[in-house]
């Protein structure tokens, strides 16, 4: 199967990865991919999104998969289906429910979906009078799409203030800051989850736990990730029932009647709150590093998944996980999440003990190449991840792993999956 990949990062080559593990042989090709995609495949730089649909349509293209929710949020699930073209992922309206966190939140409040109580609004006197309700922490929130880092948390009404202020006014995010949610932080602990969504039906995936901070111990800035892990032990399958019972099947339910059926990854962001699932938002495509822990972990075939959900026929297979966990740690480059770092040369050991060549990978990111060298280029470098029959096996062998991976200024999390340990 000639297949087509949306995106640069290490969520779409771990894609990649899983897809060309099969046993099938398949072609793949990457719009733009990154400088260690071009070994999977045939990087292409087609930035305008009805020419890409013309070249999948004369090359035979058979499947497209989308990583990356600005691509989903612009509108090319429809460019594609407009050419009858087979796409993963939701169309330009289903994908609001990412593109637009006021959209997002009134549709939970619309099909009853538990959420943390809020108010979404563009007055600063409103949003002012609803933070004095609030106990801080406060969670403030730009409407639009804002890379990851358009939620602040608050630890005071004043700082929830400034946020507000800062997010109206254009300072903190531009457009994407000038309508807000405040609402009230929820105490408890976070989950990421996972469904494969055809419009109808859908294939829940294994939970996972990410972590967001820079640093050991949750400090630091928010960023995109820094590691994740999967299956997570607090997850039993009373909670997954209450999450495909009070949120998969009411979303999916809700969005057929807003005529906008909801097709591709919806990934919820789930607070556990004394045992209850509270929606925290959604995004319309796999989370960035859970992505690379999942994929691995899938037994049955990763492109039959994907193809079925894009084609409506879910129902047709039954998808499986192996029973081990994994563990992915993200290297970063020297300056994340501050500012952009200076290219720096990736020097990779070679792989002499059997554990670390059975049992680990990496899933390449932010890196470029040139003469066949590779280079950090700076952002979220690289995912090294570990399988193990353990969460602990899992989480030592993907920090040998990452060992082995060498440039100035490589900066790693030390105490992934620290929760479960």
């Amino acid at each position: 199967m000639k297949i087509l990949i949306l995106g640069s990062g290490g969520r779409e080559y771990s894609i990649a990865r899983a897809i060309l593990n099969e046993e099938q042989k398949h072609e793949l090709f990457f719009m733009p991919g990154n400088g260690a995609t071009n070994d999977l495949g045939t990087n292409l730089d087609i930035k305008d999104y009805n020419d890409l649909a013309d070249f999948a349509k004369d090359n035979n293209i058979e499947l497209t998969i989308v990583g990356p929710e600005a691509p989903l949020v612009d509108g090319v699930v429809d460019i594609f289906k407009a050419k009858d073209l087979t796409i993963f992922g939701p169309s330009k309206e289903a994908a609001q429910l990412e593109g637009s966190k006021v959209y997002m939140k009134n549709f939970l409040a619309k099909y009853n979906i538990p959420t943390a109580r809020y108010i979404e609004t563009a007055s600063i006197d409103d949003a002012f009078k609803f933070t004095e309700t609030l106990t801080a922490p406060i969670v403030v929130k730009a409407d639009g799409l804002c890379g990851g880092k358009g939620v602040i948390i608050a630890q005071s009404h004043d700082e929830a203030k400034i946020a507000i202020s800062e997010m109206l006014s254009g300072k903190s995010f531009g457009d994407a800051g000038l309508k807000v949610i405040v609402e009230e932080f929820l105490d408890g602990y976070e989950l990421s989850m996972f469904a494969v969504c055809d419009g109808d039906d859908y294939i829940l995936l294994p939970a996972a736990q990410d972590h967001k901070r820079l640093l050991d111990g949750d400090a630091g800035p928010n960023t995109g990730g820094m590691g994740a892990y999967a299956p997570t032990p607090l997850v039993d399958e009373e909670l997954y029932q209450k999450v495909r019972d009070r949120v998969i099947r009411p979303t999916l339910d809700g969005m057929k009647k807003e005529l906008a059926p909801f097709e591709g990854v919806l990934f919820i962001g789930i607070m556990v709150v004394n045992g209850e699932p509270i929606t925290l938002e959604f995004n319309v495509r796999f989370g960035d590093p859970e992505c690379e822990i999942l994929m691995p972990l899938m037994t049955s075939s990763v492109s039959d998944m994907f193809y079925k959900a894009a084609t409506n026929r879910l129902g047709e297979i039954k998808v499986e996980f192996s029973s081990q966990y994994a563990v992915g740690v993200v290297m970063a480059s020297g300056n994340y999440p501050y500012s952009s770092s200076t290219p720096a040369e990736i020097i990779l050991d070679d792989v002499h003990h059997e554990t670390i060549e059975k049992y680990t990978h990496i899933s390449f990111a932010g890196v470029s190449k040139v003469d066949d060298v590779l280079y950090a280029d700076g952002g979220r470098v690289l995912v090294c991840v570990g399988l193990g029959d353990t969460i602990k096996e899992a989480r030592d062998r993907a920090y040998l792993r990452c060992g082995q991976v060498h440039y100035v200024g490589k900066k790693i999390r030390t105490d992934i999956a620290y929760q479960a340990l």
